[in-house]
């Protein structure tokens, strides 16, 4: 192009059309995710009167941000001038090439609205999966989220969390609690349920029904091993357990009931 060319060239206007699209569209984008923002907490407060379930609740809000935020944006590059049914074919091509990369994100979708859908567990539940335990916190569009009971914060892909195997401890209202306490040799195992059905007796979180079963489970080296079985209702299972081995060790002692332990006697020999 020659000089006459370039003379030709409104500069001015080039740059007043498309400065004012860029502006317009950087506004559009802003003004959006403003609109966005309150769109998604009116949506929560929404549900929140509703009473709705709290794993639905956090679904929809996250579901509803990513979708709105998309339109935000496609919106802003109509402003900018951007031919949007080219654009429309663009990026269908280029969601299938993203697609293809992304389908372990695609996966994580397809497991979220899985576990909408199945309620293998609800926000508020203590799970174990994928080597992690914890209280479900939220349930997004992509990962749940977990709070471990030292408090950390464990975030899991939805996809492996929907196919895998997964332990809820909270699905059942009730839970049998198991003890192992193991007597010496010389003790009475009478005397032992007898103190062991009281000591249950005593703590009123535990269940009349089904009631306590216990028996010897094994001879070993040093113990007669009884098993104990008691069933509570699921929030009260840690404080029974924990209560109860504390119990045993107190009163065994006091009733004349030994806890062994390994023990080995050492001979020696003075050679002459």
């Amino acid at each position: 192009m020659d000089n006459t060319d370039l003379s030709q060239i409104d500069f001015t206007g080039l740059v007043m059309t498309y400065g004012l699209n860029i502006v317009f569209a950087i506004l559009t984008l802003i003004i959006g995710l403003w609109i966005v923002k309150f769109l998604v907490s009116g949506i929560k407060k929404g549900l929140d009167k509703g009473e709705t379930e709290p794993t639905l609740k956090s679904f929809i809000a996250s579901f509803a941000s990513v979708l709105l935020k998309i339109m935000v944006y496609i919106s802003a590059l109509g402003v900018l001038g951007v031919e949007m049914t080219s654009f429309i074919a663009i990026l269908g091509a280029a969601g299938l090439a993203v697609g293809l990369a992304l389908s372990g994100t695609l996966q994580n979708f397809a497991g979220g609205v899985m576990i909408l859908f199945f309620r293998p567990f609800r926000v508020g539940h203590f799970i174990d999966a994928q080597g992690h335990s914890g209280t479900v916190k939220e349930i997004q569009i992509f990962v749940t989220i977990l709070t471990t009971p030292d408090n950390k914060t464990v975030i899991i892909p939805n996809g492996p969390l929907a196919t895998g195997s997964m332990t809820n401890f909270s699905r059942q209202e009730t839970r049998r609690v198991d003890w192992t306490f193991g007597i010496g040799y010389g003790d009475d195992v009478d005397k032992a349920y007898e103190v062991l059905k009281r000591l249950l007796s005593e703590d009123e979180r535990v269940l009349n029904d089904p009631e306590p079963f216990m028996a010897v489970k094994e001879l070993n080296d040093s113990s007669v091993d009884i098993t104990v079985r008691a069933w509570v209702n699921a929030p009260d299972y840690w404080g029974v357990f924990f209560r109860m081995n504390e119990q045993v060790y107190k009163t065994f002692d006091k009733e004349g009931l030994s806890i062994p332990f390994p023990q080995r006697d050492v001979h020696l020999f003075k050679e002459n």
